[in-house]
């Protein structure tokens, strides 16, 4: 039985020849994302570039592009201003002062959200009211006209 399936032997074809790894890969070889392409993608989504002119100066299809950079496409103009705030956060902290006035700048521009209001402070206007709720309000305090019924029935007569 071991001579017939040796475990460790090299691996053999149908014919009993040892099987050779491909020389080369069939076909066209994949694209390479790589941290420079998609900073390159993000720059140029960022600054308005159509897909085709970003395809075309990369080297690849659209398709291709929509792909691999999909988020670098929809997110160009965040992915950009990070990285300027990123640089720009370096530089406050090794002490360049035009790079701290900039940044105060850039924060006095994102200006702060108002105060939370109290709770007491409701300033919501008030919801319109449905049917039955306007009926209800309606018959807690009587129409003009019921004063003369009103004396009629607690005056015991019938008045003509």
């Amino acid at each position: 039985m071991e001579e017939q399936n040796p475990g460790d032997g090299p691996a053999l074809d149908l014919f009993g020849n040892p099987i050779q790894p491909l020389r080369d890969r069939r076909g066209r070889p994949t694209f390479r994302k790589d941290k420079e392409n998609q900073d390159f993608v993000a720059v140029r989504a960022a600054a308005g570039w159509s897909q085709a002119m970003i395809a075309q100066a990369l080297g690849c299809d659209e398709k291709t592009l929509r792909k691999y950079f999909s988020r670098e496409l929809s997110g160009g103009q965040l992915i950009v201003e990070g990285m300027c705030l990123d640089v720009l956060l370096r530089k406050v902290r090794e002490g360049h002062a035009p790079s701290i006035r900039q940044l105060q700048e850039r924060m006095d521009r994102v200006a702060a959200p108002p105060p939370p209001k109290k709770p007491g402070d409701d300033d919501k206007p008030e919801a319109p009211l449905g049917k039955k709720e306007q009926r209800l309000r309606d018959a807690e305090t009587p129409a003009d006209g019921y004063g003369d019924l009103y004396s009629r029935i607690h005056g015991g007569g019938r008045t003509q």
